[in-house]
């Protein structure tokens, strides 16, 4: 009864008075009390309407003391860290330098007769340094913990500031939305590159003598030069491996995921084949005028460079370089997949083609992602319980895993999943769709039907829910014959998500789902007194068609209404209006084909993975780091000395060897202690036939989704839906800066690659042109795309 007479002061009021705001706010409480609820859409929205409430003063959060020491131990760590990894950075970029060169041939000469040789000391110049901040790693981790939390952003509000990571600088182009800390990134290499690469072709054209003929001059040149360049790869290779390592400390230590550090390895693979390619082709060159190329392509010498080696090394790299391209991998995808693979031929043959000494530049990289991918074997041989399985009108499929309890994860995660009914090989990525706050003993996914593998699991399902309605109705037996394995999750060190006070959460079509475990897992920190720093949440969706929006109704919001401002627009891009009269969302929205609530299988995730346990991944490492020490050592003693191996690709082949034994035994070791641990602590997880307790947990999670009332009510609360329209960006985000003044934003954004550059190229707008009193938008991608 008072919503008119406020509405009334709103439009008789300037559209500048600080009374507007006040008004505005006492409508939005009113409309609550009489229970009258509604979402605004953008055709409301307007400057007696204001899309959200100005920012408050924001809720003290408990922060626990940390204490001294920890503090201190926590800022050495650092301090060496980043010592180590200047100094290391430094040499690299200096190594071309004469002088350098130098210095580095006269430890060679002093260090040639001790017990490693040449090869330890590569190994411990170009290496020691990162394996040596991996190490600290463990340690840093181990003692930092949630306790980061809450000191990140305490003062968010009052002191919004730019920030490296999330400042988007370059939104369109070869490398998407490229942030200023990723350009200074790109940046040092190319630099690192054009300035290595010239500096060799200076020196060698400075030394190259006068008296020789054009073409020997010119084969001189092209040989040595394709050496440099050589070289210059190789360092390139150093860094290659790291971005793919998934479970790495060093990207844990740095609150990488992933699925960000995937396009690393994309950008870092186009380079070091470049160089490679070039390598290849100065030799060929050089051959074809020296008038005996065929003969060099086939040479393989004992001692000096393989060359056959070389170019079956090259071969395999132009292999999986050339379907990696984006028109190759789009058009088909199994292609790239399958020669990815050739990467095994690659690094082994490259090993044999430079030798020992020169392999080891690159050779600490490559260890740290065998010691990944050793763990992510281990934990894949292990078949998960597939707790539910169910196929959604809006061709979305939902599984639902079973985890041990002590498997720790963030809402912003992804998991690899393999279902060998479909393919032995493949494994894709999906976001987790639950919050590690929903439940202990599961962990859910939703995967959008868009592709041939997506379509069979889909029909996969549907086949096994029709097989169980025609045996029984009553009889419950087991739901599902998918063999699924897991691997992962992999995601942020420190869930980001919960420290930005302001929230804008854009997503397109499926890109809702890791939005729907931020918001449970927001729900549940401000439900239990979690520690939580949110309090301003903006959902923006586009999608398709209508019969996708109840996947957002599934998150209650009503408990929690008083302690958080949560609005939410919908764009549904395809239709023209609600496809039932009054909007209403269809009473089969969320139905699925009936089935008795299946029994947990025997098996759940397993715990072998690199984000699992800190003090079991950082044994793991510690260990095989030591068994290469010892197996490089023996070897020397007791075969290479005195049998006295010379051969360069054998030696070459020996070290890579030498890595690969040490992780799968000493490591090895370790993971099956961990394996044995892992079993200990987790007796209840074992799915025996009483624990139907256990299941109960889990399955009260999913099931109790089912209501469609429950649903619609939820929808109707929280959803502005708009036919017909795609968000306007630039009339959002100026929305924002008008309600929430000077504050840090943090914009979440899961879709498409140009959906993704629409927003950053907003956000880069209203930042660059911000004035004193606007909010500072903070850009964070959480999408996949290979």
């Amino acid at each position: 009864m008072y919503v008119g007479s406020v509405q009334n002061s709103l439009l008789k009021e300037p559209t500048d008075s600080p009374r507007l705001r006040h008004l505005a706010r006492l409508k939005t409480l009113i409309i609550r009390k009489e229970g009258r609820i509604k979402a605004l859409t953008m055709d409301e929205i307007g400057v007696h309407n204001p899309l959200l409430l100005p920012s408050q003063p924001s809720r003290r959060a408990f922060v626990r003391k940390i204490p001294l020491f920890v503090t201190l131990a926590k800022w050495t760590l650092k301090i060496t860290m980043w010592v180590l990894f200047i100094s290391w950075v430094v040499f690299i970029f200096l190594f071309p330098l004469g002088s350098v060169q130098t210095l580095f041939g006269d430890w060679i000469v002093a260090t040639d007769g001790t017990l490693y040789g040449t090869t330890g000391t590569l190994l411990l110049l170009f290496n020691g340094p990162l394996l040596v901040i991996a190490l600290l790693s463990i340690a840093f981790l181990a003692i930092s913990g949630e306790e980061e939390l809450p000191h990140k952003k305490k003062k968010t509000s009052e002191n919004p500031s730019f920030r490296l990571w999330t400042f988007p600088v370059l939104v369109d182009g070869l490398f998407g939305v490229v942030s200023a800390a990723e350009l200074i990134g790109i940046l040092l290499f190319v630099v690192y590159t054009m300035w290595s690469v010239s500096y060799y072709a200076v020196s060698i054209l400075d030394k190259i003598p006068g008296a020789l003929s054009l073409k020997a001059q010119s084969c001189l040149f092209l040989a040595v030069f394709g050496a440099y360049l050589a070289s210059s790869g190789m360092f390139c290779l150093a860094f290659l491996f790291l971005p793919i390592a998934r479970g790495s400390v060093l990207l844990r230590l740095i609150d990488i995921p992933f699925e960000h550090a995937t396009r690393y390895h994309v950008w870092l693979g186009h380079l070091t084949m470049s160089l490679f390619t070039l390598h290849g082709l100065c030799y060929i060159a050089a051959w074809a005028m020296e008038g005996d190329l065929l003969a060099k392509i086939l040479e393989w010498r004992e001692i000096g460079v393989a060359n056959l080696a070389g170019v079956i090394s090259l071969a395999a790299g132009l292999l999986m370089w050339v379907t990696s391209l984006p028109p190759v991998r789009k058009l088909n995808f199994e292609l790239f997949f399958y020669t990815h693979q050739l990467y095994v031929i690659f690094i082994a043959f490259l090993a044999m083609h430079v030798g020992d000494f020169l392999f080891a530049c690159a050779a600490g990289g490559i260890f740290i992602y065998i010691l990944d991918r050793f763990l992510r074997f281990c934990q894949s041989r292990r078949t998960v319980g597939v707790i539910s399985a169910k196929c959604l009108p809006c061709g979305t499929v939902e599984l639902v895993l079973a985890k041990p309890e002590n498997l720790q994860y963030n809402a912003l995660s992804f998991i690899f999943l393999q279902v060998r009914e479909l393919s032995w090989l493949q494994w894709h990525p999906f976001s987790v769709s639950s919050s590690p706050l929903d439940g202990k003993y599961h962990i859910s996914v939703l995967i959008k039907v868009l592709g041939k593998w997506t379509e069979n699991l889909r029909g996969k399902i549907l086949k096994n829910s029709e097989a169980e309605q025609q045996q029984s109705a009553l009889s419950c037996t087991p739901p599902t014959t998918l063999t699924v394995s897991v691997e992962g999750p992999y995601g942020h060190e420190i869930p980001y998500h919960l420290v930005y006070e302001h929230l804008v959460l854009v997503a397109g079509g499926i890109g809702i789902s890791p939005f729907l475990a931020v918001l449970s897992d927001i729900v549940h920190c401000v439900k239990e007194g979690r520690l939580c720093q949110v309090r301003n949440i903006l959902i923006v969706w586009a999608v398709k068609t209508s019969n996708e929006l109840p996947l957002l109704s599934t998150i209650d919001m009503d408990t929690v209404s008083s302690k958080l401002n949560i609005q939410t627009l919908i764009y549904v891009t395809r239709e023209s209006g609600p496809p039932l009269e009054e909007g209403q969302v269809p009473n089969s929205a969320l139905e699925f084909p009936p089935r008795c609530p299946p029994r947990p299988k025997r098996c759940s995730m397993s715990v072998l993975v690199g984000t699992g346990h800190n003090l079991w991944s950082g044994l793991y490492l510690i260990s095989s780091t030591a068994g290469f020490v010892i197996i490089l050592g023996l070897l020397d003693v007791l075969y290479i000395n005195p049998y006295r191996i010379s051969a360069w690709w054998y030696k070459g082949l020996l070290l890579l060897l030498c890595m690969i034994a040490s992780v799968v035994v000493f490591g090895g070791l370790v993971v099956g202690l961990w394996h044995l641990w892992e079993r200990k602590i987790s007796v209840q997880d074992q799915c025996e036939d009483d624990a139907s307790d256990v299941y109960k947990a889990e399955h009260e999670e999913t099931v109790g989704r089912s209501d469609s009332n429950e649903h619609r009510e939820n929808l109707s609360k929280l959803t502005g839906i708009r036919y017909g329209a795609r968000p306007n960006f630039k009339e959002i985000f100026g929305t924002i800066s008008k309600d929430w003044g000077s504050v840090d934003v943090g914009v979440i954004v899961c879709g498409p690659p140009s959906f993704e550059s629409s927003v950053a190229k907003e956000i880069r707008s209203h930042n660059l042109r911000r004035q004193r009193d606007d909010p500072i938008f903070h850009f964070n991608s959480h999408s996949f795309d290979l």
